[in-house]
């Protein structure tokens, strides 16, 4: 399929070196996801086994085919080594999904930010008419701060019924209001 116009699957910013995923960079991902220190908000979302990650690289891939944006990997410019990955993933047609995830020692460099930006950027440039959000638990305090600095709003809290910490609350922050239609499907 045919990449949609605006679309990058590879980019830089001003530090990083932004690139669709591929299999050929599952060990270095798999050691991002397999460690307990960047899933200290959701531990039970980590990888234990290379073929989750797997998985994860292939969804991506087909994200990649079907919508011409998606997560990539991050690099630090002139660096070979993958330190983590993110971007906006186009959800049920309906709204842009912003994540991100970096090794626990690349923490605090403002990398999230950057990526964030980049991938809120380029939704714009493919499909501005649906919202970007970012759902997340309401401990994270680090990605509420990213997402108020990307000029997204609290549009929501409530339980995260997905998760199976009962006690957990969910935020989704937004670019614009949201019609209930949107928020059914993010809360899905």
């Amino acid at each position: 399929m045919d990449t949609p116009t605006g679309s990058t699957a590879c980019t830089r910013t001003e530090r990083l070196d932004l690139r669709r995923p591929s299999t050929s960079e599952l060990l270095e991902l798999f050691k991002i996801c397999n460690d307990p220190r960047v899933w200290t908000h959701y531990p039970s979302l980590r990888h234990t086994r290379q073929a989750q990650t797997l998985a994860m690289i292939e969804r991506w891939s087909q994200e990649w085919d079907a919508d011409g944006l998606g997560t990539w990997t991050v690099r630090l410019i002139n660096s070979d080594a993958v330190i983590g990955y993110g971007g906006c993933s186009l959800r049920q047609d309906t709204f842009w999904n912003l994540g991100y995830r970096f090794a626990a020692d690349q923490h605090g460099h403002g990398y999230a930010t950057e990526l964030a930006s980049e991938a809120f950027r380029q939704t714009g440039l493919l499909r501005p008419d649906l919202p970007v959000v970012a759902y997340l638990l309401e401990h994270n305090a680090a990605s509420a701060h990213i997402a108020r600095k990307l000029g997204l709003a609290l549009v929501h809290r409530g339980p995260d019924v997905r998760n199976p910490d009962s006690s957990a609350v969910r935020l989704i922050y937004a670019d614009r209001s949201l019609t209930e239609k949107q928020l059914t499907a993010i809360m899905r």
